[in-house]
């Protein structure tokens, strides 16, 4: 609701993949008051695979406007997606990583990385920046939690620590500045005196704040 009431105020651009236009546009009721903006929001549309130049994003005279390339990773679309429309989607498209550049630097966009590593990682360690999904320090952390659902792999967030989890998976590797994001709340790196943000940190990863800028 908040980006529709700004949209009142300025233009409003939307990159996305295809199939994610169409549910904001087809199936949510919300995204419908875009329509009768008067001028309506512009959709771009995000092709896998594909660089698309990111119009209207300020740069300075001394770098080349942003570009997007959307890496396709193995997902699924959410459980409120209604059938008639989750069954005539792409599965393909559920969900990407972004792979952002100026020209000279790059960064890695991931806050979902469901799937094997193998598909992300060459893109990862192409990077100068990885935002990496740090959702859940478990596997098994929600549903410990709440007494049952799924768990993060099942969700499509591979989980910090334990075998197979990104600290283990990554360690080692040269690669990019690692940035965990997109952290739960029942995530306990959140604490700053826990022995899992220790482990965080000392792995060579930094975790988000809020209002944390990168200087390239």
């Amino acid at each position: 609701m908040g980006l529709l009431h700004l949209r009142e105020f300025h233009p409003l651009r939307i990159y996305s993949t295809p199939a994610i236009r169409r549910i904001l546009t087809e199936d949510n009721t919300l995204f419908r008051t875009l329509e009768r903006s008067n001028p309506s929001a512009e959709w771009c549309d995000l092709r896998l695979g594909e660089e698309v130049t990111l119009s209207g994003i300020p740069c300075s005279s001394k770098r080349e406007p942003l570009r997007c390339t959307a890496i396709p990773l193995e997902g699924a679309y959410p459980d409120y997606l209604s059938s008639r429309l989750s069954d005539t989607l792409p599965p393909e498209e559920a969900t990407v990583a972004l792979l952002v550049s100026d020209g000279q630097k790059k960064i890695f966009f991931a806050p979902g990385l469901p799937g094997s590593i193998e598909k992300w990682k060459p893109h990862f360690m192409a990077a100068d920046l990885a935002l990496l999904d740090s959702t859940f320090w478990r596997d098994d952390e929600l549903v410990d939690v709440r007494g049952a659902g799924k768990t993060a792999r099942q969700m499509g967030h591979p989980p910090l620590s334990g075998k197979g989890g990104l600290l283990e998976e990554l360690r080692g590797e040269n690669g990019p500045r690692r940035v965990a994001i997109h952290i739960n709340n029942t995530n306990p790196i959140l604490n700053e005196e826990s022995p899992e943000r220790r482990a965080v940190l000392d792995a060579g990863w930094e975790i988000a704040r809020d209002g944390m800028e990168f200087v390239p």
